[in-house]
């Protein structure tokens, strides 16, 4: 059985300018996992926004936790809350901010999963 505790996880600020703790990664992890994606928890204080980036071949979705903000995938911008669900296809130009006066967090599941060398800034 594996269980990991978000509060146990190492803080990263990632290439988009995101603090995020991977959860679970099948690339990352020292037991065998039968997994082709991979798990974070994403944080953006108030009136941060992550830097425009997109994923080469990579598929991804955000699940909003907590806070309020602007999801921009290419051309389209929408606001976004808690329980929204945002597919952001691959090699697709995105990023979010917090527009809110709470953090504004976030699930990504990265499909296939993440890897340094799988995205760039745009």
């Amino acid at each position: 059985m594996l269980i990991r505790r978000i509060q146990d996880r190492e803080s990263i600020n990632a290439l988009d300018n995101t603090t995020i703790r991977e959860i679970l990664n099948p690339k990352h992890e020292s037991q065998s996992l039968v997994l082709n994606y991979s798990l974070a928890h994403a944080t953006l204080k108030p009136d941060e926004k992550s830097l425009p980036h997109k994923f080469f071949e990579a598929s991804e979705i955000y699940y909003i936790l907590r806070g309020t903000g602007l999801m921009h995938i290419d051309d389209e911008t929408a606001e976004v809350s808690p329980g929204d669900t945002i597919y952001i296809p691959p090699q697709a130009a995105q990023w979010i901010e917090n527009t809110g006066s709470d953090d504004l967090e976030f699930l990504c599941i990265v499909n296939p999963a993440w890897q340094p060398n799988a995205e760039e800034l745009v």
